[in-house]
């Protein structure tokens, strides 16, 4: 079974776009990283806190996009995100983009994130935020606010 995943509507606009009049690639990774700190905003983590108070970051690593369909302005957008993997460094999120009208998949995605401390220096993600990964992969924990369907930015 798959772990719990976090949904959040967006709608494409007009600055996002090329001048075909298609979703520019790079946004891809913005809408990304919009699901991910939702998802992680559901699981009760706060990016701010993480850094500020456990001086732990989470930079990216490795960033993957498949682009399957295109998108255009006004499309509103699902964005899936899910915690796919995780390690005593590293966390790996994967992405889900469709379109709300019809479901199409448009892309799908990976990011991996290595905790590092305020020198650039990898470190251990705290085990208060451990604690929340191992249960959300073991299927034991729930999204706070339950799935976000519905909720738009």
């Amino acid at each position: 079974m798959k772990t719990p995943v976090s949904e959040i509507r967006l709608r494409v606009r007009y600055a996002e776009t090329d001048q075909m009049g298609v979703v520019y690639h790079a946004n891809h990774f913005i809408w990304f990283e919009v699901g991910r700190v939702e998802l992680l905003r559901q699981l009760g983590i706060s990016y701010r806190e993480m850094e500020q108070d456990h001086r732990c970051a989470m930079a990216v690593v490795d960033a993957r996009c498949r682009y399957r369909a295109a998108a255009r302005y006004d499309d509103e957008i699902i964005v899936r995100t899910r915690l796919k993997n995780l390690r005593e460094s590293l966390v790996h999120f994967e992405y889900e983009l469709l379109r709300a009208s019809d479901g199409a998949l448009l892309a799908e995605g990976e990011t991996t994130h290595l905790a590092i401390n305020g020198e650039m220096k990898v470190r251990t993600i705290p085990e208060r935020y451990m604690k929340t990964f191992r249960q959300v992969l073991t299927n034991d924990g729930s999204l706070r606010t339950g799935q976000a369907r519905g909720k738009k930015v």
